[in-house]
């Protein structure tokens, strides 16, 4: 991709209509001071003194702050959030952005907002060292009052929207936003809107979902074509192609330190290496930074090696942001691209 064409693409960023449809969740940080360590009185147990505390959108919220990030200009969200304090901190993070539309993240009095509790150790100087989580999720089927007003809500946005993104991040099936309903649903708007690029994303996997592009990891696809494992890129290219034959729409499948290979339906197969480690990494947000940067390049007109190579980037520069759920502007991949280039 040359720099004429990067400018291309991402200019067309700023006049998007893109809509996420999923789990939104709320990634809370504890930031400890061990400086500040005591001991209960009470208890005798070791207490860990909070020096700070920070709240971020998480799960489908990651992807939409990636899609904030590059500038796409329109954002729907789809979903739900409890009547509780951390929904309250999950609208008002993604209210931060002027371009994110919240008219269909639906108040649910009878579920818990979705909440990453992730306490720091925080030494000046020293990466952070992420203690045990603590996790609030619902474990009961989302009630179908709330599903049926989820499904409105997705055929509404659909209506005006360039792509969608559905990601499932629950990890007891019909827990969350992404149900059997909501799927028959999103089959039916395919048919509705041919043209329109359905992108989906499962931590549960993708098997028995609607002909959608796919984006997967390894061991996803190999447990999607119930293989042992997929262990080489050669694998990865024969059963991306395989699959966006089959189901008419693209397939990209991450490889980690091996980058992500891609396969279209018109028989189309990219691979795009991953780029070298620059210093501490955390992978956390990686994949979605991957997602965010897939949909808004291919909607705005990207070939499938061109939205691969921005994809490659975003989530190279998200991996070195240690300690936090990072994003990628359009500038970071420039100055990236560029840096890479001129080596």
């Amino acid at each position: 991709m040359t720099p004429e064409r990067f400018q291309d693409v991402v200019s067309l960023y700023k006049g998007l209509r893109i809509a996420v449809v999923g789990d939104f969740c709320l990634d809370r940080y504890l930031e400890i001071d061990p400086a500040r360590a005591e001991t209960s009185i009470e208890t005798g147990l070791p207490v860990y003194n909070v020096a700070n505390v920070r709240a971020q959108p998480g799960g489908a919220g990651t992807v939409l702050n990636n899609l904030v990030a590059l500038g796409v200009g329109r954002i729907e969200v789809v979903g739900f959030r409890g009547d509780d304090g951390e929904g309250y901190e999950l609208r008002r993070g993604l209210e931060a952005s002027p371009s994110v539309s919240t008219e269909h993240l639906l108040t649910a009095p009878d579920r818990r907002t979705f909440t990453y509790c992730k306490p720091l150790v925080v030494r000046p100087g020293e990466v952070p060292v992420e203690l045990n989580r603590l996790d609030t999720k619902n474990w009961t089927p989302t009630p179908r009052h709330l599903e049926l007003r989820l499904i409105d809500s997705l055929r509404a946005v659909a209506a005006r929207c360039h792509a969608v993104i559905v990601l499932e991040q629950v990890d007891a099936a019909e827990t969350g936003v992404v149900t059997r309903g909501l799927l028959q649903a999103i089959d039916a708007l395919t048919d509705e809107y041919p043209r329109l690029l359905f992108l989906a994303d499962s931590r549960r996997g993708l098997r028995d979902w609607p002909a959608v592009a796919l984006k997967m990891n390894a061991a996803e696809l190999a447990t999607l074509l119930d293989r042992p494992s997929v262990s080489t890129i050669e694998e990865a290219k024969r059963a991306a192609a395989e699959l966006a034959l089959g189901s008419g729409r693209p397939v990209f499948v991450t490889m980690a330190e091996r980058g992500i290979v891609a396969a279209g339906p018109d028989g189309e197969v990219v691979h795009s290496d991953a780029l070298p480690v620059r210093g501490p990494i955390d992978v956390v947000g990686a994949g979605d930074s991957v997602t965010a940067n897939l949909a808004a390049a291919l909607a705005a007109g990207a070939s499938l090696g061109e939205a691969v190579e921005l994809a490659v980037l975003a989530s190279s520069i998200v991996v070195h942001q240690v300690g936090t759920t990072g994003v990628a502007t359009t500038e970071d991949l420039a100055a990236l691209r560029n840096r890479t280039w001129t080596r």
